[in-house]
This record gives C-alpha cells, sequence and structure tokens, in this order.
C-alpha cells in the first residue's frame, strides 16, 4: 500500500511543483493589474475571465476525463489509441472553431448578457480566441498525464505561463496597453504552450472513429452540466455581483464605487483562495488517473480512505493559516512604497475565511468523485453540481444586496457545502467505503471556531506581533490536535519523508 500511495506523491510532487510555479508566477500579475489598472478595468477583467472559465467547459464537453477512461480502457486491451487521439483531437478542433467564430460574430450581443458595455465586446473577441487555443491543448495535456509524462507537462504549463507574464508584463508597463495587455498577454502564453506539446501530435493521424467518438460523449457529456455547475458555484457571485444596485453599494461601501469596482475588488480578493485551489488542483491531477488504475486493488478500501484523511487534513490546515495571515500580508507597505493590494482593495479583506473555507469542501469532494467515475455513474453528476450551484445562486441573490461580497463568500460556502453532501450521498451508495467521517467532521468544527480569533483580534485591536505569536501558538496546537486524531496517517506520511532524507543522505 505504502508504494502506491508513494507514486500518487511521487506524481503529486512533480504536478505540483509545475502548478505551484505557475500560479505564483502568474499571481505576480495580481498585484501589477491592481496597480496598474482601474478597479473598473479589473472588474471588466474579472467578469470576462469568470465566463472565459464557464465557456472552457462547453468547449471541451468532457472530453479530457472521457479520454482518460477510455483511453487507460483501451490501454488494458492493447487497441489502437492513434485513432482514438486523432477522434478526440479533431472533434474540438471543429467545435472549439465554429463556437471561437459565434463569440467574435456575436460579441457585442454577448457583452450585454453578462452587463458589460458594447463598447466592451471588444475584449470578448480577445477571450474567443483564448478559448480556441486552450481547447487545442485538452487532449494532448490528457496525454501526457495518461502516460505520466508529469515533466514534460509540467514544462508546457509553465513555460506558458511565463510567456503570458513577460508579455503582459511588456504590454501594460512600457506600452501601457492596459487592459487589452492583459487579455493578448494570455492568448500569448496559450500559443506557448500549444507550441511545446507538439511531439505529442506524432500520436495524430487524419483518423475519426465515430464509434469512439459516441462513448467518450456517453462518459464525458454529464461533465458539461456539471462542470458548468461546479463552476458556478465559484463564479456566479461575479454574475450576480455585477447586477448590484447603486444604492446597495453606495449603503454598503459608501460613495465612490460603481459595479465594476466591487467586481474588480472581489475578485482580486478572491483570487488569495488560489492558495487552496492550488493544492486541489495538484490533487486530481494526480488523483484521477491514480484512483481509475487502483480501484480493483484489494486494498483499495483503505487506501483511499488514507488519501482522504491526509489530503483533507492539509487543506483545513492550510485555511486555517491562511485565514490568519493573509490580511497581514495584504496590508503590509513593501519598502514604504509599495502594497501587494492598494488600500482601495481592503474593503473585500473579512471575506477571505470563507472563501478558504469553500475550497475545504471542494477537496473533500474531489475524494468522494472517485466512487462514481469508478463506477461509471457519471450521470448522477449533474444532481450533485446542481444542487451547489442551485444552492449558491439562490443564496446570491438573497445575500448580496445585504452584505454585498461577503453575502457573495457566504454563497459560496452554502454551494459547496451542499454539492459536497450530496456528492457524498451518491458516491457511498454506489461505491460504499468506510471514512473517519467523525474525526474529520470534529477537525473542521475546530478549524472554525478558531478561525473566529481572526475576527476578534480585529475588533480587540490586539496589536500586531501579540497577535501573530497567538495564531503562531493556535496553528501548531491545531496542527498537534490533527496529527493525534489521525495517527495512522501521520506514520505513513512521517515514514514517507524519513525515506526521502535517508535516500537523500546516502
Amino acid at each position: 500500500m505504502f508504494s502506491k500511495l508513494k507514486l500518487l506523491f511521487k506524481d503529486t510532487v512533480i504536478y505540483g511543483t509545475s502548478t505551484i510555479l505557475a500560479r505564483s508566477l502568474n499571481y505576480l500579475l495580481v498585484p501589477l493589474y491592481a496597480n496598474k489598472l482601474s478597479t473598473f478595468d479589473n472588474g471588466i477583467q474579472t467578469i470576462i475571465y469568470a465566463n472565459i472559465a464557464l465557456a472552457n467547459v462547453v468547449f471541451a464537453y468532457g472530453l479530457e476525463t472521457s479520454y482518460l477512461k477510455v483511453a487507460s480502457d483501451s490501454a488494458e486491451r492493447e487497441s489502437d489509441q492513434t485513432r482514438l487521439f486523432s477522434t478526440a483531437f479533431l472533434s474540438l478542433l471543429l467545435t472549439s472553431t465554429f463556437f471561437s467564430l459565434a463569440i467574435v460574430l456575436f460579441a457585442p450581443f454577448l457583452a450585454g448578457l453578462i452587463e458589460i458595455s458594447v463598447d466592451d465586446a471588444q475584449f470578448l473577441r480577445y477571450a474567443a480566441l483564448i478559448l480556441w487555443l486552450d481547447t487545442l491543448l485538452v487532449i494532448p495535456f490528457a496525454e501526457l498525464r495518461l502516460k505520466r509524462k508529469a515533466v514534460h507537462f509540467a514544462v508546457a504549463r509553465v513555460a506558458g505561463v511565463i510567456a503570458v507574464v513577460i508579455s503582459s508584463i511588456i504590454l501594460i508597463v512600457p506600452f501601457h496597453a492596459g487592459l487589452h495587455g492583459v487579455f493578448i498577454g494570455q492568448a500569448i502564453g496559450s500559443f506557448a504552450s500549444l507550441l511545446l506539446v507538439i511531439p505529442v501530435f506524432s500520436n495524430f493521424r487524419f483518423l475519426f472513429s465515430s464509434r469512439q467518438l459516441r462513448e467518450m460523449l456517453r462518459i464525458g457529456l454529464p461533465y458539461v452540466p456539471t462542470g458548468i455547475a461546479g463552476l458556478l458555484i465559484h463564479l456566479i457571485d461575479r454574475n450576480i455581483l455585477i447586477r448590484i444596485q447603486p444604492s446597495e453599494i453606495t449603503r454598503i461601501y459608501g460613495e465612490g464605487y460603481q459595479a465594476s469596482d466591487i467586481v474588480g475588488i472581489y475578485g482580486r480578493i478572491a483570487a488569495f483562495g488560489v492558495i487552496l485551489q492550488l493544492f486541489i488542483q495538484v490533487f486530481r491531477f494526480a488523483w484521477q488517473p491514480f484512483f481509475l488504475q487502483h480501484s480493483k486493488d484489494p486494498d483499495a478500501p483503505i487506501l483511499f480512505r488514507h488519501v482522504m484523511n491526509i489530503s483533507s487534513l492539509f487543506v483545513m490546515f492550510l485555511a486555517l493559516a491562511a485565514s490568519y495571515f493573509v490580511p497581514d500580508i495584504v496590508r503590509c507597505h513593501y519598502a514604504g512604497k509599495f502594497y501587494l493590494l492598494p488600500p482601495r482593495y481592503w474593503i473585500g479583506l473579512g471575506f477571505l475565511p470563507w472563501i478558504f473555507l469553500s475550497y475545504v469542501f471542494d477537496m473533500v469532494s474531489t475524494n468522494l468523485s472517485a466512487g462514481i467515475l469508478i463506477t461509471g455513474n457519471t450521470r448522477c453528476l449533474p444532481v450533485v453540481t446542481f444542487a451547489g450551484a442551485s444552492v449558491t445562486a439562490i443564496s446570491c441573490w438573497l445575500l448580496i444586496p445585504i452584505g454585498g461580497m461577503d453575502g457573495a463568500a457566504i454563497a459560496i460556502v452554502a454551494g459547496t457545502l451542499v454539492m459536497c453532501l450530496v456528492m457524498a450521498w451518491y458516491s457511498l451508495k454506489y461505491y460504499p467505503l468506510q471514512y473517519d467521517w467523525v474525526k474529520l467532521g470534529l477537525l473542521l468544527v475546530t478549524g472554525i471556531f478558531l478561525g473566529w480569533f481572526q475576527i476578534f483580534s480585529v475588533s480587540m485591536q490586539i496589536s500586531s506581533w501579540s497577535g501573530i505569536a497567538v495564531k503562531v501558538v493556535l496553528l501548531t496546537a491545531y496542527l498537534i490536535a490533527s496529527l493525534l486524531l489521525f495517527r495512522e496517517e501521520a506514520v505513513l506520511v512521517a515514514r514517507k519523508v524519513k525515506n526521502r532524507f535517508s535516500r537523500s543522505q546516502g
């Protein structure tokens, strides 16, 4: 069992290093955008990027996951995979070209749907190009994951992000391209990644199998509404927040803000959720191929329980640590002349703990998704995610007029919690496993309770250094309690670290 966990950890480290590096580099753009663009322009970029994420699901229509599943099965049967790769890529090439042209032609109409002006419709045309390039990367990246070519995958991703960062800085700073530079830089990065996966196309031939496409669509199409609903849980807040009324903005935040300003502030603050999102994304990259390969192993139930405990424990600890220290990092005046985010953005720092909490439920759902994909019962996934998306949408409509950005963040927590509960019901129905729910629940409630200290430290005006000291003590106590609750998993991880240290010394 330990050797299998070791394999998962190895892939996670490779995917993790590349993803963390890519996101870290990409995150350099957040203070750049915040300091060089207005909050209004940041709002336009935030709302369009949110809808790009939603459109990505439609453009790919589940073929990434279904390709992994069908290719894994065909590898076991030693059937021809060249036709499968070619079929998947040709299908996405044709449909993404059609969808992108539709966005270009109907950009003014689409601008009205997402509550931006017709003048800003030009940025939707940039978005069409980005979507087209990103869709062409779907199958090559899936192939690299399937063949466990994690290094090639990592290089292509990181190089693309480096291209985004460099081109964006050049376009925005010396050339003063403003919001145009943001979108052009993103397109350049996607194109750079595409160039680096060209070797994967050695598998490509002008071959097409309608049978294989139908098989992939049967598995993948349920992921379209599921993927959209899943993203809506974290993105519908922007699309509703952009519709907040001027009177509500004035009541909550005072004069001097428009809806786009609020969305821009919310987007930049919520971006700190990348701290947890990174780990979940890294885990998901390694987790899907891992549980598909080991689902029939005799020790799979115990193996999957350990994975649930280790990953959830880590995310809970990270969420609490981020809640404690990210606001302090944002308010720090670096070298007496530079803020990570200018003071105009600080009105949104209060909702950050809610964003971090929502990712805890995301991690649990990611673990539970194994049971549904292993058994092939993907038809229940739309129910899972639509339940979460519906709760998020309803909560946003109710809470945003009352609490603005805080209401949006609380709505996300409500949606991710409901999705997690429904996912658990279906997953355990089709693939019964014994998880340590009591211990996980106790750890979660304790973390939420300790998280309130951040609010108390502000309201009681606890000094900076004393506040940091108390937070460190509380985090240490939380970690010790977690390791005591999950002693078996702690031993497994300690053994892994010890073996790695012994090899490095040898």
